[in-house]
C-alpha cells in the first residue's frame, strides 16, 4: 500500500467528520502471531483473553474495581506505521455505561510515542481523533509529520467503539452498501432501502452481542480521557483534537477541567451548535469562500468567471438528468457502474475530492461534458475497506446527540437558505449524512441534546486553529467558542480545508508555539497568507 504523506490527508480526513455514508478510511487489522489485540500475553489458551472469566461475553470482562492502563502488544496496521514499533501500547478499560455500576467493561486501545527529543517537556499532547467512528491510529503518521511528538510524547488512543477496541462497533453491512452506492442515486429510494437494511441488520447484530449503543456517546468519550490521565499518572497534559475531536476536546474541558495545561482544537465543531441542519451552513460558507479566493486571482477569475452559477447549473441538470457511466476507480481495477448526480456532485466537494485547488477546473470541465474528475472520485467509493470504521459510534452520537430537537423538514429549510434553487431532492439529505433521521428511527437511542448542547466556558488557554476553505465545519463558528474561552488564541489559514494542522505547516508553527507558550503564542506565520493558486485548463 502506498506511504502515508501529508499531501493525502485531506482524502484521509473527508470521512472523518459527519461522515456516516462513504469511503472509509484505510486502517489497521489485528495483531498476527496468534496474538488477540490489545495486550495478548504469548503463551495464553488461544481464544480466552486473560482476565475474562470462560464463557462470557467475548471482548467484555467484569468491571474492575477502578479504570485501569493494560499494557498490551501495538496492533500491526495493514500500512505500517513507524511510530508504533517502538510504542508503548495497550489498553484503557472502563465501565461500558458509568451511570450502571457493575455493568460490562469495554477496553480502549492506547499508544505512548516517545518524544523525538531526548529531554522533553513533562506535559505530553493527548490526542482526539474525528469522526466519529474513524480509526484512531491511521492518524498517527500525519500528527508525527506535523511535529506533534517533537518535544512531548504523545498519547493516542481510540474512542469507545473505534477499531481495535473490545467491542468494536464497525458495521460491515454499511460498508458493504455503500460499495453499491455508487451505482445508485445518491438520494434514491433504492439506495435509502438498502441503507436502512444495512443499518438495521448492524444494529441487531451489536445488540445481539449485548452491546449498550446507549453508552457511545460524547459524555462517555470525555469521561474515558479523564479516566486515561489518571490510569497513566499525569499530573498535566494538552489536548489536540481535531473535527468531531474539538467537540469531544470542549466537552472534556466542560466535563474535567483538572489536569488540562491547554487545548488545541482544529476545524472546530461547536457542541452547543452542531445539528443536522447546522450541516448546510457550514458547507455552504466552505464552498463560498473557495470560489471568493478564485474570484480574488487574475487568472482563475478570468478563466471561470462565475463559478456560483456554474455549481448550481450542474447541480439542477445533474440532479434532473443523472449520468450513468462506466468507470474505472482512480486507483486502478475493473469499470465499475457510476451514477453522478446532483447530490452525488454536491458531497463529492464536501470530501474533498477533487481537491479545492481543482473544484473550479472539475466543474468547468463538467460543464463542458467532461465528468472524469467527479465520476473517477465518485467511483472510488466502490472500494471499500470492509469492517474499519465504526459507523455505530457514528450513528449513535448522530442520533442522540445532532440529531434531536430538529426535523427532515428543518434540514431542507437549512439546505435551502444556503443554496436557493437547489433541487429539494439534493436539499433534503444533510451533506454526508443521507437519510440520517430514518437511520436514527432505527437507531433508537436517547436523546441527549441537553446534555450535551452547551458552551464550554473556561479560563485554560486555547488555541482554535480554522481553514477558510472547510466544506464541514465552517472557519466562522470557532468565533462563538473563542469567546467563550477567555484566554483563547483564534486564527484562520487561508486557502486550507478540513484538518488544517496537517496541511499548513504554518499552522504547525503556531501549534508548536502555543504547546511551548499557551497564552502567548507566534501567531506572525498567518498574516500575508493567501491560497495556492488555483489549477487553470485551457479553453
Amino acid at each position: 500500500m502506498p506511504k502515508h504523506t501529508i499531501h493525502a490527508v485531506a482524502a484521509a480526513a473527508a470521512v472523518a467528520c459527519l461522515a456516516a455514508f462513504g469511503p472509509a478510511p484505510v486502517s489497521a487489522s489485528t495483531a498476527s502471531d496468534g496474538a488477540a489485540w490489545p495486550g495478548a500475553t504469548p503463551g495464553a489458551t488461544p481464544g480466552v483473553t486473560p482476565g475474562v472469566t470462560p464463557g462470557a461475553t467475548p471482548g467484555v470482562t467484569p468491571t474492575p474495581a477502578a479504570p485501569r492502563f493494560v499494557p498490551g502488544a501495538c496492533p500491526k496496521t495493514p500500512e505500517p506505521i513507524e511510530a508504533l514499533t517502538k510504542a508503548r501500547c495497550g489498553f484503557l478499560e472502563v465501565p461500558e455505561n458509568r451511570s450502571r455500576p457493575g455493568g460490562r467493561t469495554v477496553r480502549l486501545a492506547v499508544a505512548v510515542i516517545a518524544a523525538a527529543t531526548a529531554k522533553p517537556a513533562a506535559d505530553p499532547v493527548v490526542f482526539m481523533a474525528g469522526g466519529p467512528g474513524a480509526d484512531t491510529f491511521d492518524d498517527i503518521p500525519f500528527l508525527i509529520e506535523s511535529g506533534l511528538n517533537k518535544d512531548r510524547d504523545l498519547i493516542v488512543m481510540a474512542q469507545r467503539g473505534n477499531l481495535y477496541d473490545q467491542p468494536n462497533l464497525a458495521c460491515p453491512e454499511v460498508d458493504r452498501f455503500n460499495e453499491r452506492a455508487v451505482g445508485l442515486g445518491y438520494d434514491a429510494p433504492q439506495a435509502e432501502q438498502l441503507m436502512l437494511k444495512a443499518v438495521k441488520d448492524c444494529r441487531a447484530r451489536l445488540t445481539a452481542d449485548g452491546v449498550d449503543l446507549s453508552a457511545y456517546n460524547t459524555t462517555e468519550n470525555a469521561a474515558d480521557f479523564a479516566d486515561l490521565r489518571k490510569a497513566l499518572d499525569i499530573p498535566r497534559w494538552n489536548v489536540y483534537g481535531y473535527s468531531y475531536g474539538s467537540n469531544l476536546a470542549l466537552t472534556y474541558l466542560r466535563l474535567h477541567p483538572e489536569g488540562i495545561r491547554a487545548v488545541a482544537i482544529d476545524s472546530v465543531t461547536p457542541p452547543r451548535d452542531v445539528t443536522l441542519p447546522w450541516t448546510w451552513g457550514s458547507t455552504a460558507e466552505g464552498i463560498h469562500n473557495i470560489f471568493a479566493a478564485c474570484a480574488a486571482q487574475p487568472a482563475c477569475k478570468d478563466r471561470y468567471p462565475d463559478l456560483p452559477r456554474t455549481l448550481t447549473e450542474q447541480v439542477r441538470k445533474l440532479e434532473a438528468h443523472p449520468l450513468t457511466l462506466d468507470v474505472k476507480p482512480q486507483g486502478g481495477g475493473k469499470p465499475v457502474k457510476t451514477v453522478l448526480d446532483g447530490g452525488a456532485l454536491l458531497n463529492l466537494i464536501v470530501a474533498f475530492t477533487p481537491r479545492p485547488k481543482d473544484i473550479p477546473a472539475a466543474l468547468d470541465e463538467l460543464s463542458r461534458g467532461n465528468p472524469q474528475r467527479f465520476a473517477q472520485a465518485r467511483a472510488a467509493g466502490s472500494v471499500q475497506p470492509v469492517g474499519m470504521f465504526a459507523h455505530g459510534l457514528t450513528n449513535s452520537i448522530a442520533c442522540g446527540e445532532w440529531a434531536p430537537g430538529y426535523s427532515e423538514s428543518d434540514v431542507l429549510k437549512a439546505g435551502r437558505k444556503a443554496f436557493p434553487g437547489w433541487p429539494d431532492t439534493v436539499l433534503a439529505q444533510a451533506p454526508q449524512l443521507p437519510f440520517q433521521y430514518p437511520v436514527c428511527g432505527l437507531w433508537n437511542v436517547p436523546d441527549r441534546a441537553k446534555v450535551q448542547r452547551l458552551a464550554t466556558v473556561s479560563s485554560v488557554p486555547a488555541l482554535l486553529v480554522s481553514g477558510t476553505f472547510d466544506v464541514k465545519t465552517g472557519a466562522s463558528w470557532a468565533n462563538g467558542v473563542a469567546r467563550d474561552l477567555s484566554r483563547s488564541t483564534s486564527i484562520q489559514v487561508p486557502g486550507i480545508g478540513h484538518w488544517v494542522v496537517p496541511q499548513s505547516p504554518c499552522a504547525q508553527r503556531v501549534l508548536a508555539s502555543f504547546l511551548a507558550r499557551p497564552t502567548a503564542p507566534d501567531t506572525s506565520c498567518v498574516d500575508g497568507l493567501e491560497p495556492a493558486p488555483f489549477t487553470i485548463i485551457p479553453k
